[in-house]
C-alpha cells in the first residue's frame, strides 16, 4: 500500500492542485522504510494477506483439482463478498468496545486479536472438511474466514492511518504491501509446495490428507500477526464526543462517517467513488479463474508454486516498492494512470499464453509482467484511499472505500467461471482487459478535481 505523494506526501489526492515542493533526496525517501512503524507493518501486513488468498485464489485450485467443475468454482467466488461489505459493520469495530479486551489493549489491538482468532478457527474448519465428499461446510467455513479477515482489514486499516503522519503514510503502505505480498507467497506456493509434499507416495490425483496438512499449517501461520498485535502499542487516537444516548452513538458511529465524505466532495463524490468502485475490475475479474486456468494448462502444483506464487509476488513486490517510490516524487495519480494501463493490458497476455498449452517461460514472462503491474497499481491506489481518509473516522471510511472497491468486481467475478465455459480463456481474458477501459477515462476525470483534504 503505497501513499498519496506528489513531489512531497501530501495530506490528500487534491495534492496534484497544489504548488510542488522539491523531490526528497533519494536517500531520505528511502530510509523511512526502517523506522519501527514501518517495520510493524511489515508483519501485520503479512497477516492481513495470509487468509485472503486461502479463501479465494488457492481455495480455486483445491476444488479444481478436487473436480468442483468451474462455474461453482466462479460463484464461490462471492465468498470474497465479505470483503465488500465490510463497511455494514466497519462503524462498530471503529468505535465499540469488547469486554475485557478492550480495557486491557486498546480498540485497534482487540479488534485486531478477536478477527485473527475468527481466522485461525476458520482455517482448522477448512482442513476437516473434505470439498470432494461435502463441499458445503468448507463454505461455511471459508465464509468464516472471510468474515474474520474482513474485521481485521477494517481495524488494521485503522491501526496504519493512526500509526503515522500523512506524510509518512506511502511508507506504512508500502510496507504494508511487502508483508501482504510475502504473505500470498506463502498462502500460494507455500499450500501448494505442503500440500505436493503431504501427498502420499506413488498415488496420483486428489488427496484430502495434503491440503488438510496445508491449511493447518497456514492457521498456524496467522500466529505472526498476533505477536505482533500483543507486542504494539495503541496508537494514538482523537478521545471520540461523548454521546447523551443511542440515537446520538448511532449518528456519530453509523451517519456521520459518510457524512464527512458526502460533505467534503459534494458532487465530486460520485466520480471519486466510480474511480474506487472499479480501479481493479480487470485484476479482480481475471484473477478468480486463473487458479483452474493453470490446472486445465496442465502445469504442476510446484510449477505454479514457483512461478506464479513465489516469483509472481516477487515482481508484485518490486511492483509495489516501485509504485510507492514513484508516487513520492511524481504524485499519486499519475500512478493512479500508470498501473490501471499496464493492469488492463497485462491481461492480453494471458490471452496469448492460452493458446500455447502448457508453456513454462511463456508463464513466467505473464506472470511477471502480469505482477509487476499490479503491485504499482495497489501501491498509488491504497495510498489514494489513505488520502481520502479522515483520521476522526479512519476505519469507517477507509472500509466504505476499500469494500467499494470489490463489491461491483466481485459480485461480476461470480460469473467467470459460466463466461469461460461458455466462450474458453481467451474471449475471457480478452474480455477483462476491454474493463479497464472506463478506469482511464475516471482516473482522468477524477484528476482535474480539486478534491478537499480531510482533517489530520
Amino acid at each position: 500500500m503505497s501513499d498519496h505523494p506528489a513531489a512531497t506526501p501530501s495530506a490528500s489526492p487534491a495534492a496534484h492542485t497544489a504548488p510542488s515542493a522539491a523531490p526528497l533526496p533519494w536517500h531520505q525517501t528511502l530510509r523511512v522504510y526502517l523506522e519501527p512503524a514501518s517495520l510493524r507493518m511489515l508483519t501485520l501486513g503479512f497477516s492481513a494477506g495470509l487468509p485472503l488468498l486461502l479463501v479465494l485464489g488457492t481455495l480455486s485450485f483445491w476444488l479444481r483439482e478436487a473436480g468442483i467443475d468451474r462455474t461453482t468454482i466462479g460463484y464461490l467466488s462471492w465468498v470474497g463478498l465479505a470483503y465488500a461489505f465490510k463497511w455494514a459493520w466497519s462503524p462498530l469495530v471503529d468505535r465499540l468496545p469488547l469486554p475485557l479486551l478492550t480495557r486491557r489493549l486498546g480498540r485497534r489491538r482487540s479488534w485486531l486479536l478477536l478477527s485473527q482468532g475468527l481466522i485461525m478457527a476458520g482455517l482448522v474448519g477448512m482442513a476437516f472438511n473434505d470439498p470432494q465428499q461435502a463441499l458445503e461446510p468448507v463454505v461455511w467455513c471459508a465464509l468464516a474466514v472471510a468474515f474474520g479477515s474482513a474485521t481485521q482489514d477494517i481495524a488494521l486499516d485503522a491501526f496504519r492511518i493512526e500509526s503515522a503522519d500523512t506524510k509518512h503514510q506511502a511508507a506504512l503502505a508500502a510496507t504494508y504491501q511487502t508483508g501482504y505480498r510475502l504473505a500470498m507467497i506463502w498462502a500460494g506456493a507455500g499450500v501448494l509446495w505442503l500440500a505436493a509434499r503431504a501427498q502420499t507416495p506413488d498415488a496420483n490425483g486428489y488427496q484430502h490428507h495434503a491440503w488438510q496438512v496445508a491449511y493447518l499449517v497456514m492457521a498456524a501461520s496467522m500466529l505472526v500477526g498476533t505477536v505482533t498485535v500483543l507486542l504494539s502499542r495503541e496508537p494514538l487516537q482523537r478521545p471520540l464526543p461523548p454521546s447523551r444516548n443511542a440515537i446520538e452513538w448511532l449518528r456519530g458511529a453509523l451517519v456521520e462517517p459518510f457524512a464527512d465524505f458526502l460533505r467534503r466532495h459534494r458532487w465530486q463524490a460520485v466520480l471519486v467513488l466510480a474511480l474506487i468502485g472499479i480501479y481493479r475490475i480487470s485484476d479482480v475479474v481475471m484473477g478468480i479463474m486463473a487458479n483452474p486456468f493453470y490446472v486445465d494448462m496442465g502445469y504442476t502444483k510446484d510449477e505454479v508454486a514457483a512461478v506464479t506464487k513465489v516469483f509472481g509476488v516477487i515482481m508484485t513486490l518490486l511492483g509495489a516498492f516501485v509504485g510507492g517510490v514513484l508516487s513520492l516524487r511524481w504524485g499519486v495519480m499519475r500512478v493512479l494512470m500508470l498501473g490501471a494501463m499496464l493492469s488492463a493490458a497485462s491481461n492480453l497476455l494471458f490471452a496469448w499464453l492460452g493458446t500455447r498449452g502448457h508453456d513454462l517461460s511463456g508463464l513466467v514472462w505473464v506472470v511477471s509482467a502480469d505482477n509487476l503491474s499490479g503491485g504499482i497499481a495497489s501501491a498509488a491506489f491504497i495510498a489514494y484511499l489513505s488520502g481520502l481518509t479522515n483520521v476522526q473516522y479512519s476505519a469507517t471510511q477507509y472500509a466504505l472505500f476499500s469494500s467499494m472497491m470489490l463489491l461491483a468486481p466481485k459480485w461480476l467475478a461470480g460469473f467467470s467461471g459460466q463466461f469461460v465455459d461458455a466462450h474458453g480463456y481467451t474471449s475471457f481474458f480478452v474480455g477483462t482487459a476491454l474493463l479497464g477501459v472506463p478506469v482511464l477515462l475516471l482516473v482522468a476525470l477524477v484528476s482535474r478535481l480539486p478534491l478537499t483534504a480531510p482533517p489530520r
